[in-house]
């Protein structure tokens, strides 16, 4: 409990992220997962973080370029890359004479009640919107719209979250008339 506390009020990012990294895997060795939303949401380490679960026991290197809306389900082993490491290959070779090879770098935005799957990798540049579900194992590399459903690599669209809605209504037993996806949300 301390080493979640110290985890919070330190100062210095780079200590602080790992500390914070410490605390989720201990709460992943443990089965304690429920917890880590609320952690990362009092680290202050992401520009914009509105809760949800987080499952995974990894922050991304550049947590300051995420937001992340409300009621976001981030499930094991999810990795959010905010940049590339393609220019290593050129720059860091020692008989590349050419000139400076910069880095793929950007931020990444998440919608409000979106679930991102098991091993899912969400890539730089990119926006998701809101009421979207990316499929476990797929690999977000563009922008995806409100209501979607993706999956794959590249992440396509696969479905929309309405449809699903009316899906897992009917598994759940509900049988409708007339379906309207807008009848089920307050305004």
């Amino acid at each position: 409990m301390e080493l979640i506390k110290m985890a919070v009020e330190v100062k210095n990012i780079k200590f602080k992220r790992k500390l914070l990294l410490l605390c989720l895997y201990i709460n992943k060795l443990f089965g304690k997962t429920e917890n880590n939303s609320v952690l990362i949401k009092k680290s202050g380490l992401f520009k914009q973080y509105g809760g949800g679960y987080w499952h995974s026991a990894w922050i991304p290197a550049n947590p300051d370029i995420i937001s992340i809306g409300e009621n976001v389900i981030v499930a094991a082993d999810v990795r959010l890359y905010e940049h590339d490491m393609v220019s290593w290959i050129f720059n860091r070779n020692p008989y590349y004479k050419g000139p400076f090879v910069k880095r793929y770098y950007g931020g990444i935005t998440i919608g409000n009640n979106v679930m991102i799957g098991a091993r899912s990798i969400i890539m730089y540049n990119v926006n998701i919107g809101h009421d979207v579900v990316i499929a476990a194992g797929s690999i977000v590399t563009k922008d995806v719209p409100d209501y979607s459903v993706v999956a794959g690599n590249p992440a396509r669209i696969v479905g929309n979250t309405k449809d699903l809605l009316k899906k897992r209504l009917d598994y759940s037993g509900e049988v409708f008339n007339v379906f309207d996806y807008d009848s089920f949300y307050e305004m």
